[in-house]
């Protein structure tokens, strides 16, 4: 009911925003005498922060082109390397010819760096600047999550268990000594899967894991969500969380946990900073300041697009993340059946990243997974809190620019033939 509401009121809005519009588009006229008075450029600048703020956001474009290495301009195409019904895999794909020209001869390739990007209502877009940032000195890649409302019900079930059969999957197709990075939620997935492919000794398995605010252990440092999911019991979230898609989306008749629902609590979360940079968002655009109007406007609209996510893996990460915290007390059980074992993991380097005011995900959340990993050498880990940021500054921002991800692609370096070292150190070590 709640999901037809909200497309009611959607539809219902529309005559307004299209008056906004139209409003707005006479009042900046160059013909009109009204819009260079204060009062119409006031006027102007409510219609448009009306319009903004009532719009249908959909999925984003990436909109990167071109990166520069070594001072070069490179293209760059994004292209889907691996692909489901409910997720792509991105490849942002260099030029090789320009990328060639500008590398020294007999270079060895970028390293390969897989960016897991969350599953948690955001669209993958989301961490722009993440992958702006490591693509030149890496071969990037991206999950893109489907929206579970633009899935047919007769696509099945995706659940935290898919979700790790899909991070292996994409792992294998990239290939051995891979990089793995998991910003925020897929922490406990990602590890879980890298924990079966080094139980499993496969071939495939990644070079290096690095995490980022990521919830391996939701009960160090607990923030406003944890607390709330510590509160209320499951059968909560399956009666007020869960919603029905309506028509005519795709996904019609399946159960959801909606994008707005989460969007709406991490605005609540901090609600007076919200209100605070539409207020400043009207006065930059009554002032004529398009610069910073135009910074508000790439990160909302941005932060506005929200997708769904299906019942069974919303109701599953709820629970065994946390709720009863299976992989951090080492009862997470895959599929049920196999017992997901850490402590398996001998020759993965780690490293964890986490953010001084995050509000998200608490300092020692992400530090949990060295405390798992109780099998990779000391000289294999890294821990690093990032002063003076939340969760959006760990993963995006000046200061992950300049300061975390040179401290990640300084880390991956490091470990380019890793699993070919711990094997010579661990044969010199029987010897």
């Amino acid at each position: 009911m709640l999901y037809s509401l909200v497309e009611m009121n959607r539809a219902a809005m529309a005559p307004m925003r299209l008056a906004a519009k139209a409003g707005r588009a006479a009042l900046l006229s160059p013909l009109n005498p009204l819009g260079k008075t204060e009062y119409g450029k006031s006027l102007a600048a409510f219609a448009d922060v009306f319009e903004s703020s009532t719009r249908y956001y959909g999925k984003p474009e990436w909109r990167i082109d071109t990166v520069r290495v070594n001072s070069a301009p490179i293209k760059v195409t994004p292209t889907v390397s691996w692909r489901s019904p409910w997720c792509n895999l991105i490849h942002f794909k260099k030029d090789p010819e320009q990328l060639a020209a500008v590398r020294k001869p007999g270079a060895p390739p970028l390293p390969r760096m897989i960016i897991t990007a969350p599953l948690s209502g955001h669209y993958a877009t989301l961490l722009r600047g993440t992958v702006e940032a490591f693509l030149p000195n890496h071969d990037v890649y991206i999950t893109d999550w489907a929206d579970a409302r633009m899935a047919p019900v007769w696509l099945g079930r995706f659940d935290l268990d898919d979700y790790i059969d899909h991070i292996r999957d994409m792992i294998t197709h990239v290939g051995p000594g891979a990089h793995v990075l998991g910003v925020c939620q897929p922490g406990p997935p990602v590890l879980a899967a890298i924990s079966m492919m080094a139980e499993d000794n496969d071939p495939a398995r990644p070079a290096s894991m690095t995490f980022m605010g990521s919830p391996i252990d939701a009960r160090r440092s607990p923030t406003v969500p944890n607390e709330l999911a510590e509160e209320r019991s499951f059968a909560w979230f399956e009666e007020n969380m869960i919603h029905t898609v309506p028509a005519p989306y795709p996904g019609v008749m399946r159960r959801v946990y909606p994008g707005f629902v989460q969007l709406a609590s991490f605005m609540n979360m901090n609600w007076d900073r919200h209100v605070d940079a539409q207020w400043h968002f009207f006065n930059h655009l009554v002032d004529g300041d398009g610069d910073e109007a135009g910074k508000h406007r790439e990160f909302y609209d941005e932060y506005l697009s929200v997708l769904d996510l299906t019942e069974e893996f919303y109701l599953q990460t709820i629970q065994r993340v946390f709720q009863e915290h299976h992989l951090a007390r080492g009862i997470y059980r895959y599929r049920g059946e196999r017992l997901v074992k850490p402590q398996a993991i001998r020759d993965v380097a780690l490293m964890t990243v986490e953010g001084e005011k995050d509000d998200i995900s608490g300092i020692g959340q992400t530090q949990a997974a060295h405390d798992l990993c109780t099998k990779i050498p000391d000289d294999m880990k890294a821990d690093y809190i990032q002063p003076g940021v939340g969760h959006y500054g760990v993963f995006n921002g000046n200061r992950f620019r300049t300061e975390i991800a040179p401290r990640v692609s300084q880390f991956t370096r490091r470990f380019m033939d890793v699993q070919a070292e711990v094997t010579a150190r661990e044969v010199a070590a029987a010897g």
